[in-house]
């Protein structure tokens, strides 16, 4: 698969539709995370800890682009906050949160993913945190 299709495939095809057993058709057993999770298990952890926040979570693709291994995704959600998030109670609230991944591929998987989020946004959202 080309890393572009890999991309789209994981959020489509397995995060979308919390197919998690699928990761290891994305991931290479040597992945590396943005937050440090290791191969397929640890990013299903990760992924685990926001689909239990956000039960309703759907990411939207709103940019793709490849530059020979390496493939930035721009995305968005919008999702309830229904289950526990680092220690906060769930709020009920709405989120809106926007990220950038950029991820690197190599034989035919994702080996490493780095993200930038705007995670103080979310947490004043769910009026965690004022300012």
């Amino acid at each position: 698969m080309i890393p572009s299709e890999l991309v789209r495939g994981l959020y489509e095809d397995c995060l979308n539709t919390r197919a998690l057993d699928r990761l290891p058709d994305y991931l290479s057993e040597d992945f590396v995370g943005a937050s440090g999770e290791q191969g397929p298990q640890g990013f299903r952890q990760t992924v685990e800890r926001i689909v239990t926040a956000f039960p309703d979570l759907r990411f939207e693709l709103e940019d793709l682009f490849a530059a020979g291994d390496k493939v930035c995704v721009r995305w968005r959600f919008e999702a309830a906050h229904l289950g526990p998030l680092s220690g906060i109670a769930p709020t009920g609230k709405v989120a809106v949160q926007q990220g950038i991944a950029i991820y690197h591929a190599r034989g035919g998987k994702l080996t490493r993913a780095w993200l930038q989020v705007d995670r103080l946004g979310v947490l004043q959202q769910l009026g965690a945190v004022t300012l």
